[in-house]
């Protein structure tokens, strides 16, 4: 056989494909294809033929134990049906590109996987290097912890030890030849081990192969450590050593309520400032060990961190709502509506902006996405409503008012099985809506407690199942402000702490506190009018978003 790589370096393109295109196979010929490419060779094709070549120079040095494992590692990527349809590195080629999770322009995947295979030698036809995958892993994995487990563990499973395995799981284990990945595979297909449960595993390496523990207890320390502790600022530092805050005696009450539900969390941080002529100091303190609980406990104690490597990140649908029947329309909020779509693109989302929404097609919208088939290949869902509103209900823009709650059940476990165990944000820029507002360049977004009934609990709003975030851009019952032109101040805080912050490796309620700062801080022209966010979370693990490639531009 020819040195195919001299072939594809010097660049020979004619008499490579003559020589390989008998050999290719059918997925890796449809993949080709797939985007109107032709097989035979055109100038303007250069780069995709030379990508190609690599491809396939990659493929003739991988011997059937490395396709297998290829295979195996892949098994989170690709439908087990194809995968079992797979007898080449080729085959699974193919099927990375047609899946757009291989390209020219983003070979990383690849040279992931060929790194675990320890075939550092081929990183080179990916422009890549061992010390530059290593230094990528960290944000960019999409191998998991456990799957790259097992496959450690196979390597170091020689086949008298899997005999061993076998033979003490034999009233389990089907009379069929195996390897110690099969092995391995089958016993995760049958759901006796599973990245949180190695108990059998643990078991029978223990017995058989005790050095393979070592392996295990690794896992278990990265899988504990995928936890990002933010930096303590000065700011945030001065708050924990009780430095007094300017609260009003309604906002405590509020504080409380919200604080002593169940199990779940409200975050106040940050200036509150004042409101209107009430002013009472109140220490940060006073507001009691919840707080205290949020705060330090969860920043010393690890704690797991979400997912965040399948195929997509997920769906972030923005309701923005300008004009209304009869309310007040709402200038500067596509301007905010561009910032999340921008923000949200850029951390991998597929964004979905619906402008003026009816009640009616809110349903429609939320029937949608509560049934959307790309749940199942998501990270996480993110839901965004900028419009006018009184606290625990937004109006559609029809002047229907819309219960928080009754938006965010449609996305329990229950009613939308696809986004079981994964984390779904809420955030809502809800607006004041019956005042007619001066000509200046600020407006109110939210009642005045001192103008309105007491309201009920922010945590009345959220669901009673896990994995729900919800933030409000103020406090019940005070006022949050949006610039005419600008945008308002949570939602372009929001973005802007989303595009500093997310590259820190900053999780989610780590950027929600600095959002809280950075609004608190602001202020009406007078000087006399502050805001405070509120979220509120049933989250059970960090929530670090991926840190994208490409900066994202203003």
């Amino acid at each position: 056989m020819p040195d195919m790589e001299e072939a594809g370096e010097v660049g020979f393109c004619g008499s490579f494909f003559s020589y390989v295109l008998p050999h290719l196979s059918v997925s890796f010929r449809l993949a080709m294809t797939s985007q109107g490419q032709s097989l035979r060779f055109r100038s303007d094709d250069n780069c995709q033929v030379n990508f190609r070549e690599k491809l396939l120079i990659i493929d003739s040095n991988l011997e059937a134990q490395d396709v297998e494992g290829l295979k195996f590692l892949c098994r989170d990527w690709i439908s087990h049906k194809k995968l079992e349809k797979s007898s080449s590195a080729s085959d699974i080629f193919g099927h990375l590109l047609a899946g757009e999770l291989l390209s020219e322009e983003d070979p990383f995947f690849l040279a992931e996987l060929l790194y675990i295979l320890k075939q550092n030698s081929l990183l080179r036809y990916l422009r890549q290097s061992r010390e530059q995958v290593e230094s990528l892993l960290p944000t960019r994995r999409r191998v998991s912890l456990f799957r790259n487990l097992l496959y450690e563990l196979s390597e170091g499973i020689g086949s008298e030890n899997l005999k061993d395995m076998v033979f003490l799981m034999r009233e389990s284990i089907p009379k069929i030849q195996m390897t110690s990945l099969s092995f391995l595979a089958y016993l995760e297909k049958q759901a006796l081990i599973d990245e949180d449960n190695l108990m059998l595993l643990e078991d029978l390496c223990r017995k058989v192969v005790p050095n393979l523990m070592r392996k295990i207890e690794k896992y278990k320390r990265e899988k504990a450590s995928q936890v990002v502790t933010p930096p303590v600022d000065q700011e945030t530092e001065s708050l924990h050593k009780g430095e007094e805050e300017l609260f009003s005696r309604s906002d405590v009450n509020q504080f409380f309520g919200a604080l002593q539900v169940g199990s779940m969390m409200c975050w106040q941080m940050g200036n509150a400032g004042s409101y209107g002529d009430r002013e009472t100091l109140v220490s940060i303190e006073i507001l009691g060990a919840s707080v205290e609980t949020l705060t330090s406990e969860t920043s010393t104690k690890e704690a797991a961190v979400y997912r965040m490597d399948r195929k997509h990140r997920g769906h972030c649908v923005v309701v923005n709502n300008h004009s209304f029947t009869s309310l007040s329309d709402r200038p500067g909020t596509h301007r905010d509506a561009e910032c999340l779509e921008r923000v949200f693109q850029w951390l991998g989302f597929s964004v979905h902006i619906y402008n003026n929404v009816t009640k009616g097609r809110l349903d429609e919208v939320l029937k949608e996405y509560k049934s959307h088939p790309g749940h199942a290949d998501g990270d996480c869902f993110v839901f965004c409503v900028l419009t006018h509103g009184k606290f625990g209900a937004v109006y559609s823009s029809d002047e229907a008012l819309v219960p928080i709650r009754e938006i965010m059940s449609h996305f329990t476990a229950q009613q939308c099985p696809g986004l079981a165990h994964k984390p779904k944000l809420f955030f809502i820029q809800a607006c004041q809506g019956e005042e007619i507002q001066p000509s200046v360049s600020i407006e109110a977004d939210a009642i005045n407690s001192e103008h309105s009934p007491p309201t009920p609990s922010l945590l009345a709003s959220v669901p009673s199942d896990a994995d729900f975030l919800l933030g409000l851009a103020t406090v019940p019952g005070y006022v949050s402000f949006r610039h005419v032109e600008e945008g308002s101040w949570y939602i372009q805080s929001l973005y802007n702490n989303l595009k500093n912050l997310v590259p820190r490796h900053e999780d989610i309620l780590s950027i929600l506190t600095a959002v809280n700062n950075d609004v608190s801080q602001q202020a009406n022209k007078e000087g006399t009018k502050r805001q405070m966010p509120q979220p509120a979370y049933t989250l059970r693990k960090k929530l670090v978003f991926p840190v994208p490639q490409e900066k994202l531009l203003l």
